[in-house]
């Protein structure tokens, strides 16, 4: 589900463009989650080398990601994209890193967080 401020301001481009913009946004939410995931396992490291190692590997992420926000910012404002972005971020390294990949235990409060975030990206992207 596309918030309508987000489907509105990709309907106004031409399609090629609207593609664009979404892979943008995927863009910055996949290296979002890598780049927290990195730094989680960076954090877990025992040795020097992993943590440096995934020190890299979280920051070049985390750069590629802002990379990807600023190109979607070009086609999409700013009160439109950053909301989107930040709780796409926020839902994708709680359901995908944290649960996923690293394990971690979600709670109940966790998950009525991760919807309230959801009914937030839909409200501040409907306008």
């Amino acid at each position: 589900m596309i918030p309508a401020g987000l489907r509105e301001g990709i309907q106004g481009l031409s399609s090629r463009s609207g593609i664009l913009v979404i892979a943008l946004i995927l863009g910055n939410l996949i290296f979002n989650i890598l780049a927290n995931t990195g730094f989680k396992l960076s954090a877990n490291s025992a040795t020097w080398g992993g943590f440096l190692a995934w020190q890299v590997v979280g920051n070049l992420s985390g750069f590629i990601a802002v990379l990807n926000l600023t190109g979607a910012m070009r086609f999409i404002p700013l009160h439109v994209a950053y909301p989107i972005s930040a709780g796409l971020t926020v839902i994708g390294v709680q359901l995908f890193a944290a649960r996923l990949l690293l394990h971690e235990a979600v709670t109940p409060a966790q998950w009525l967080g991760t919807l309230l975030v959801v009914v937030g990206i839909v409200l501040i992207g409907g306008r």
